[in-house]
């Protein structure tokens, strides 16, 4: 990690943002440029409010770069169902699923520890952003102050309340909730992991998982009164006797954030005129489940092979926007199957079928 003295005033690509998709797109171009600056501001910001489970899309990803997660950053209990509740009318339905239960906070960590030394890594975070005549100027604060740097190519991995993208595209606008999750001592609990829907507090959904004997609760909500609507949900798990009153009672840990979500006709926006942005800072977020992790490394190696093809900085925008087609449509199918979760006469009818959910034993 570099401090801001051994900080240059320019380089050729910066990069905002260390999370899965800042730090894999860096890692990448490591063996093309010598002349990148990646800039990490969890140390500023603090833990990012997800799940961290990481889906069979991602798995897939990360097999393909032969990468293999060590112990220390999976997260125990590992769970292959999710138990879909729906509050209003009391159903649930076990469905099966294979993600890989992580400490997100760690798995970054890992990812970032991936990029060579060639790259330089400063703990720092993106005030604003502005283009200049031969590309961009970027105001930072770090622990030692605030620090002035520039770059020909901008890169925005700064997640759903991009800095870049505010500055640089203010008028790109996309569907925002709030992410609120709370963290709960649950020790001699039985480990499981639900989605919850409630249509009276949420037009999005909300989870439950277990994480070294903590239990998690978190949803997205809308910007109106997302606590209250928080909260209300807390009450109904406690009368249907999903999570023990006793449990709810002291949480450890309280988060909040910002969450995307993508529609049909708009939101997802890869940047333009030398400004590029990937993983959920472009919209690159599943607008039904959430899950984001996926998406970040998909965009991330989309926008390498881009500038891995050289030619003019239009001819990489063209050629990333190309690469990201598949994207798109994946989330126009989400799009499509989201009325099915979310609307509460057509969730109603697929629990009481019970398509393609298992039975427990």
């Amino acid at each position: 990690m570099k401090t801001t003295a051994d900080l240059r005033a320019h380089y050729s690509t910066i990069i905002v943002g260390a999370g899965p998709a800042g730090s894999t797109l860096a890692r990448r171009l490591a063996d093309k440029e010598k002349d990148i600056l990646l800039i990490d501001g969890s140390p500023l910001r603090g833990e990012k409010v997800c799940a961290g489970l990481i889906s069979p899309d991602a798995q897939d990803l990360l097999a393909r770069y032969d990468i293999t997660l060590p112990g220390t950053v999976l997260s125990s209990p590992q769970i292959f169902s999710v138990r879909t509740i729906d509050l209003t009318t009391r159903q649930a339905r076990h469905y099966r699923r294979s993600y890989v239960n992580v400490n997100r906070a760690k798995f970054d960590a890992f990812l970032l520890s991936l990029v060579p030394d060639t790259v330089d890594v400063i703990s720092a975070l993106c005030l604003r952003a502005e283009r200049e005549e031969n590309g961009f100027s970027l105001l930072l604060k770090t622990q030692n102050g605030e620090k002035k740097v520039s770059c020909g190519r901008l890169v925005g991995a700064d997640g759903a309340s991009s800095i870049v993208r505010k500055s640089l595209f203010p008028n790109k606008k996309i569907k925002r909730y709030v992410a609120i999750q709370q963290s709960f001592r649950a020790e001699g609990e039985d480990p499981y992991y639900s989605c919850v829907f409630d249509s009276c507090t949420s037009p999005s959904c909300s989870w439950i998982f277990f994480k070294d004997g903590m239990l998690v609760f978190g949803g997205a909500f809308e910007n109106k009164h997302p606590r209250d609507a928080f909260e209300e949900q807390k009450a109904k798990l406690v009368s249907l006797g999903t999570v023990s009153e006793n449990i709810f009672k002291e949480p450890i840990k309280t988060q909040a954030c910002t969450v995307l979500r993508p529609k049909l006709s708009g939101g997802i926006f890869n940047g333009a005129n030398g400004a590029f942005l990937i993983g959920e800072a472009a919209g690159f977020i599943s607008p039904s489940s959430l899950e984001g992790i996926s998406y970040a490394l998909a965009s991330a190696e989309a926008l390498f092979e881009a500038f891995s093809r050289g030619g003019s900085t239009r001819q990489a925008q063209r050629l990333y926007k190309h690469k990201t087609i598949k994207l798109r449509l994946k989330i126009a199918l989400k799009c499509v199957k989201r009325p099915f979760m979310y609307n509460p006469l057509l969730r109603r009818l697929i629990l009481a079928s019970g398509a393609g959910s298992i039975k427990i034993k």
